[in-house]
């Protein structure tokens, strides 16, 4: 059996990192869980300022979305989710491993191609 593997570069994991931020703040303080993908395409964000612009859209909707809570019970409320309900927790938690996981391949791919040291941030 063949299979083919697609390799995005390290923009493109660093975007749907970003865009999973995006998601699941729009989702909890606006109830929009749409899909960032049709933003984040590469002919929307087609220069390096296209792209710096949307990075600081994606941290301001976190920020926002941060100030949102008022205390650490509301990490317990339940959200309508996508496909169904979950603690403000539990939604947070999948966002963190999910743009941790597309961070990490973003950084694979960087150490591919470079031997400098990764970025802190």
């Amino acid at each position: 059996m063949e299979k083919d593997f697609v390799q995005f570069s390290c923009g493109e994991y660093i975007l749907r990192s970003a865009g999973a931020v995006e998601q699941t703040f729009g989702g909890i303080t606006r109830r929009l869980w749409d899909d960032p993908f049709e933003w984040t395409l590469p002919e929307e964000l087609s220069t390096g300022g296209k792209i710096s612009e949307y990075l600081a859209e994606v941290e301001e909707t976190r920020r926002q979305g941060f100030a949102f809570f008022s205390s650490d019970d509301d990490l317990r409320k339940q959200l309508p989710a996508p496909e169904k309900l979950k603690s403000i927790f539990e939604i947070l938690l999948e966002t963190t491993a999910r743009a941790e996981h597309f961070q990490g391949r973003a950084f694979a791919v960087f150490q591919m191609f470079s031997d400098e040291k990764l970025p802190h941030f």
